[in-house]
Formats: structure tokens, sequence, C-alpha cells
């Protein structure tokens, strides 16, 4: 059984659904899920979860995020990004180190409105489905974090356009921050280019296209390693007795995993085998996934 996680370079034009669909023909694999969705104008770093993998997505999808991002100012889109309809033009002028300064006070907690155009639910149903009706409903601002905002060129012109770098937590919109931004400028902008190079400890850099995973004699090669595949989390490794314990799901004292930090942690038998993910409160240990 192939499981493990793939790094997969998303390519413009594809859905997310679409890389999943294909990866589980190339792989031969139904069980493949993905670590936080990316549009289809969007490319770059999709994180799949193979197998039993796909249980332990949630601790690769809540790692910080980074994007990089073409911004175009005074032109207002239905999406906000390209791929939208033109609903407004107005020209822009302003400073490279105005936007620079702008982007400063959006650094830390955000309050963010979804776009109409995002997968969150409401009344049972994804708001994409929604605007593809034509329908726009009201929708609640979500408290996200952006931890960096890099503001690496402006194009002048009456339709300036920046080059960002942007490191965000898990849930940000690059599309609505690109707005705010604009918004708090004075006008509006949308996005026309996206590109995740990173979550957590996994780099674009190590990623496949689908086309080269296909390519090669062994796809499953490609895979990394539950373990590794986690390695942002704090490990402890067990001896064979507390491995049968750990299979079965048992509360041990932290101490007695190595586990006496506050946190999850990858727990592993001795050959680096991932068996579970425990959290540790300082005092005990108890499962959060079991895999063994």
């Amino acid at each position: 059984m192939n499981e493990g996680f793939l790094l997969v370079d998303k390519e413009g034009g594809w859905t997310s659904h679409d890389v999943v669909a294909k990866c589980r023909g190339i792989l031969g694999e139904r069980k493949i899920g993905h670590a936080g969705t990316l549009d289809p104008m969007a490319t770059g770093l999709l994180v799949l979860g193979v197998g039993r993998a796909t249980r332990l997505l949630r601790y690769v999808q809540g790692g910080t995020k980074r994007y990089e991002a073409r911004v175009a100012f005074g032109i207002a889109t239905d999406t906000l990004d390209a791929d939208g309809a033109i609903l407004d033009r107005e020209p822009m002028n302003f400073a490279p180190e105005e936007l620079s300064a702008v982007a400063a006070r959006f650094i830390g907690s955000v309050s963010q409105v979804p776009p109409m155009v995002s997968a969150v639910k409401v009344g049972g149903k994804r708001l994409y489905e929604l605007a593809r009706q034509g329908i726009e409903v009201e929708r609640e601002a979500r408290t996200v974090q952006i931890h960096e905002i890099e503001v690496l060129d402006v194009a002048p012109g009456p339709y300036p356009e920046a080059e960002i770098i942007v490191r965000c937590g898990a849930g940000t919109y690059i599309r609505t921050l690109a707005d705010d931004l604009a918004r708090a400028l004075g006008g509006r902008a949308h996005l026309t280019a996206l590109r995740r190079t990173a979550i957590g400890s996994h780099d674009v850099g190590n990623a496949l296209t689908v086309e080269a995973l296909d390519a090669l004699d062994e796809p499953a090669t490609a895979l990394l390693s539950m373990a590794d595949g986690l390695g942002e989390l704090a490990s402890a490794v067990v001896d064979e007795d507390t491995a049968s314990g750990v299979s079965n799901g048992v509360i041990f004292a932290a101490g007695a995993m190595g586990a006496e930090e506050p946190g999850s942690y990858r727990v592993m038998g001795a050959d680096g085998t991932l068996l579970a993910v425990y959290s540790s409160d300082g005092r005990r240990a108890k499962p959060e996934v079991v895999v063994a």
C-alpha cells in the first residue's frame, strides 16, 4: 500500500481536486487528500496525504505558509483575481514606501471576510458554488495571522503592479489581503499571479509537477514517510514495550515518552516509523492520531 506525503508543484489552470484525481491514478491509491486548497489561477506547493497519511494532513495544514503574489492596483474584479470580471477601474498613485507602510499595519492578527469564491461553507453550501449562481451572501469575518509582508517591487503607472511576499497562518486569503491593502491606500486591487512556495517545513523546491511524477518509473519513490512529512513536530522515540501501548492508544506519563514540554509529538518506533501523534500537556501524553 502506498502511503506518506507527496509534494506537488501545481500548475496554473488545475484545481486542487484535479491534482488529487490525477495522483490517484498515477499512484493507484484512492485515499488521497490535500493540505489546503490552491485556486486554479494559483501555482505552487500542494501537499498531498496518501493512504493513512490523510489522517495527518491537519498537522501540515496548520503550518505557516509563504506566498509570492503580484497585485494590480486600481482595478477591482468580482473574484479579486485576474479570472474575474472587472467591476471598477480607478487609477491609483502611491510610492513604494507608502505601500510598505500600509503593509506593516497588517502584521499580526487581522480580521478578514472570506471572498465569495472561497471554499468556506455558509448554510451548508460552499461560497464558490453560490458565486457561480450569481448569489452573494453575508460572510462572517475571521481572524487570521499575518507574519510578514515584504514589498519587492512596484511597477509605476496609473495602475501600479506590486510584487509581494507574504508569510501567514492557515486560513489567510491573499486575494482579500491584496484588496485590503489597496483599500487602505484609497483604492481597490486584484491578484494577477499567486504562487505558494512553502507550507511549514515543506518547500516547493522539493516538489514535483504532476507531469514529472507521472514520468517516474516508480512514482511511489516520491513519497515522504509519514514521520518525515511531520518534521515540524517534536519527536519521541519509544521502545518496543511502549510502542505496543502506543498502538493501542494508551495514555502515558509525559516523562515516560520524553514529552515533558506541552505540544504535539511524533511518536516513533526505534526504526523511525511513525506510530502515532500524541499531545502532551507536560504531565500526560494522550493519543491524537494512531497509525500503527
